[in-house]
């Protein structure tokens, strides 16, 4: 393979590549990722499934059970309400790229354990309300108005006020 000198390296932009693929990629969800993303789009529902081997609850939902190895196929509404477990704060804009649109800063990102739920929910966290995020801080999901069966139907979780 070619050398590249480090001048002519920094001036190229980073790529990869998937062959002859068109970009951006599309994938399939599967079974339980459809199922799940059907009931966020039509009913606002978190859908989870439960190992019947150790009772481990998992939403987003998948077929197998990371400590028991065992298929799951027990499926239960889980949240929607949910415990933040860890955050950040981003303060600096970059392209997204599942929208190709600058995200507005700051945005919080955070770890939210469903209720119901024994793992974490990855999703955006508004900074909305004023109110300071800080772990264990109970919130709820805001969905948009027009849902296509994308996990960007929920726009954000907020935190619950009072809580």
């Amino acid at each position: 393979m070619a050398q590249i000198s480090p001048t002519k390296r920094k001036n190229r932009p980073l790529t990869l590549s998937s062959g002859d693929a068109f970009q951006p990629f599309r994938y399939s969800v599967g079974r339980f990722g459809s199922k799940f993303l059907v009931a966020l789009r039509d009913e606002k529902k978190f859908l989870a499934v439960k190992c019947g081997e150790c009772s481990r609850v998992y939403s987003p939902p998948h077929p197998l059970c990371g400590p028991c190895y065992k298929k799951m196929d027990q499926w239960l509404e889980v949240g929607p309400l949910g415990t933040l477990t860890t955050f950040t704060i981003l303060r600096f804009q970059f392209i997204d790229p599942e929208t190709g649109q600058k995200k507005p800063v700051p945005y919080g990102y955070g770890f939210i354990k469903l209720d119901g739920s024994d793992t974490n929910f990855q999703h955006f966290v508004s900074l909305e309300s004023g109110e300071d995020l800080h772990i264990g801080m109970r919130v709820r999901p805001v969905f948009e108005e027009t849902r296509t069966g994308d996990i960007r139907d929920i726009r954000h979780f907020e935190p619950v006020p009072g809580d």
